[in-house]
């Protein structure tokens, strides 16, 4: 088996006493689509921010490659991508200019600025929508774009915040033939969350967290027959039960801890 692209140890994060996350350790393989599931308020959202640098770890190890993430975030954001669930391109820009700028923010040499941008636009099928501006483009368009502009530094990992939320099923499709495209042609890794656990089927390899631990980490068949159930929504239930979370504590400690790091 390759060596691990991300390490990430003993992960902890606690806001004002309370424990968000709680000793969460996971691997990235190259090229491996990656499922994080968790029921509202489980920790999904604090663990991620800690993988891509938004929040500093209180305890643990995270690596990138040979990059520590945590005391070198700046090597490291060059390192990731990382698609939103909430749109994140400029309306009021074309296709082409939100990419471009992103390309400058990222320090991208002109000349590959430009072949990266058509590259991406040719990869999400939007080349021809390249100087239209995005407020012109439907849902499922701007998500392509995201995926464009996440991948413009080529980064070794992919972070999908829902990535499919909101689309329709031709569009959805649209998006893993993408995701499968990227695992295939360029080798990257693939981390997302998602709540359409027949989606999460399609990863290689899946990890429910539930109160801020780890509970879980199989491929969906592994899963499947360690809890017999005949579906990976079955498992994901019989590990985290059928009552209805408040997503509120996660949601309010995660931007808390952003409004403080933006003040410093």
């Amino acid at each position: 088996m390759a060596a691990p692209l991300m390490v990430v140890k003993d992960l902890v994060k606690e806001f004002d006493g309370f424990r968000a996350v709680d000793g969460v350790s996971l691997e990235l393989y190259p090229g491996e689509v990656f499922a994080f599931l968790g029921p509202n308020g489980a920790g999904k959202t604090t663990t991620i921010a800690m993988m891509t640098t938004l929040l500093k770890p209180t305890s643990g190890a995270i690596t990138l490659g040979d990059v520590d993430v945590v005391r070198s975030s700046t090597a490291a954001k060059s390192l990731f991508g990382v698609v939103f669930q909430e749109a994140a391109v400029d309306k009021d820009l074309t296709a082409f200019e939100n990419l471009w700028l992103y390309g400058v923010l990222y320090g991208l040499a002109r000349a590959e600025r430009s072949a990266r941008i058509e590259e991406m636009l040719e990869l999400v099928e939007l080349t021809d929508r390249r100087d239209d501006f995005v407020r012109t483009f439907s849902g499922g368009m701007r998500r392509r774009l995201e995926f464009a502009r996440g991948l413009m530094t080529r980064p070794r990992v992919l972070f999908l915040d829902e990535p499919t939320l909101g689309l329709d099923v031709q569009s959805r499709e649209r998006i893993w033939s993408y995701i499968e495209r990227i695992r295939s042609d360029y080798g990257i890794a693939i981390f997302l969350t998602t709540h359409y656990l027949e989606e999460a089927e399609r990863a290689d390899r899946v990890a429910i967290i539930d109160h801020g631990r780890l509970i879980a980490l199989d491929s969906p068949e592994g899963l499947k027959a360690a809890y017999g159930a005949a579906s990976l929504d079955e498992a994901f239930l019989s590990l985290t039960g059928h009552g209805i979370r408040d997503d509120q504590l996660d949601a309010a400690s995660l931007q808390r801890a952003l409004r403080q790091r933006r003040k410093q």
